[in-house]
């Protein structure tokens, strides 16, 4: 498949080479000097956006209004995620995002789903904690957010967040349940951005040809 590239950072650059790797090719390319806007995406069959919390939106609205299918790991920015959606509604188009695209995080999702679930109305409080690169534009993490919310719909309450920043950390997340007598952890450690950037191609595959807004619940329960 050919795929336009939106945001030239780290996780950019490794999309592309491992794209390549899989026999696809990478038609455009944005960045700071070469914008999404200014792209000739018509010929791509799938936009894969790693882009920053303030281009975000524009890009992926670009590529929407081309007819584009567009993955998103993009975080930052979700205040504005109603509009892509109300967009890609609009368009018919597709749209896809993900806080993470790893298969190990997507996993540790439903773990935490479960043990909050068992945790509900113990003497326990929660907590969450990250830790990322010191590149890493938003703070909290998108990861972390994507698992506080998803721990308070079904402890019903506001678990607090810490986020450290340290360099070449590719992301670890971790939740606790303290109480007097103990404490229950689990923990999520990237050790590279493979993870993140082979699931967001493996989306970007299976995106193509379809209409809607998914995300990688989706993917995974093919």
């Amino acid at each position: 498949m050919k795929i336009a590239i939106l945001g030239n950072g780290k996780m950019g650059k490794r999309i592309s080479e491992l794209a390549k790797g899989r026999g696809h090719s990478i038609i455009a390319v944005s960045s700071s000097e070469n914008p999404a806007h200014a792209l000739d995406v018509s010929s791509a069959d799938v936009a894969i956006d790693f882009s920053t919390p303030t281009t975000a939106f524009n890009n992926i609205s670009h590529a929407i209004k081309n007819g584009i299918p567009v993955i998103s790991g993009t975080t930052g920015w979700l205040d504005k995620l109603s509009g892509i959606e109300a967009l890609c509604t609009n368009k018919s188009g597709a749209f896809l995002h993900a806080s993470n695209f790893s298969l190990g995080i997507n996993i540790f999702f439903e773990l935490n789903k479960k043990l909050a679930k068992l945790m509900k109305n113990q003497n326990y409080e929660s907590a969450i904690h990250e830790i990322h690169h010191t590149q890493k534009l938003d703070s909290p993490s998108g990861t972390a957010k994507t698992l506080a919310k998803q721990m308070d719909g079904i402890l019903k309450n506001n678990t607090p967040i810490t986020a450290k920043r340290i360099a070449d950390e590719t992301g670890t997340h971790t939740v606790t349940y303290s109480s007097s007598v103990d404490d229950i952890e689990i923990t999520h450690t990237a050790k590279n951005r493979d993870g993140f950037a082979m699931g967001a191609i493996i989306a970007a595959e299976w995106i193509i040809g379809k209409k809607g807004v998914f995300s990688m619940q989706d993917v995974l329960a093919q």
